[in-house]
């Protein structure tokens, strides 16, 4: 009679510690879902209007001035235009809106192209068969990471970090 209460006994506590170690892989395995996720360091560009939006950006990199574009920003969502820590403490943007032809421009001469583009140098943009188009100059102030909020009325923004 022992013998069967000391195998019960044992076959009890090994099913109790195997529903245990499930119960702790479940956890294990959902920690991560709980856990706080870092906080991602982009350069975003949301647009706040009713149209699709063009953007293109400038920023100093090794090899110098560099402009890139064209994204594609649907009307009310965002896009990213860098992804991961930010570089460098300035940043440029140039949009344009595809339906009503309004811009979001600034002072600072950067060159873009017609289609898709990445391009070093800001000099010579028409030698180079490139057109040269005002850029907005955005001090980070080498914050990580940077959002600029497009609004109805081009040429207006709303920045934050």
């Amino acid at each position: 009679m022992k013998a069967v209460t000391i195998k019960t006994s044992f076959t009890m506590r090994m099913r109790g510690l195997s529903f245990g170690c499930m119960i702790l892989s479940v956890f294990a395995l959902a920690a991560p879902l709980f856990a706080a996720s870092p906080a991602r360091a982009d350069f975003r560009v949301c647009n706040g209007t009713q149209n699709l939006v063009g953007v293109a950006i400038g920023y100093r990199a090794k090899e110098g001035w560099v402009t890139e574009g064209w994204w594609q920003v649907p009307a009310t969502t965002c896009a990213t235009l860098i992804e991961g820590e930010l570089q460098s403490r300035y940043y440029y943007l140039y949009a344009e809106d595809a339906a009503r032809g309004g811009r979001w421009t600034g002072d600072v001469q950067m060159c873009v192209a017609e289609n898709e583009f990445k391009i070093t140098g800001v000099q010579d943009c028409f030698a180079r068969g490139f057109q040269r188009m005002g850029f907005k100059e955005y001090d980070t102030g080498r914050q990580g990471s940077w959002m600029v909020q497009l609004s109805d009325t081009p040429g207006s923004t709303q920045e934050s970090n």
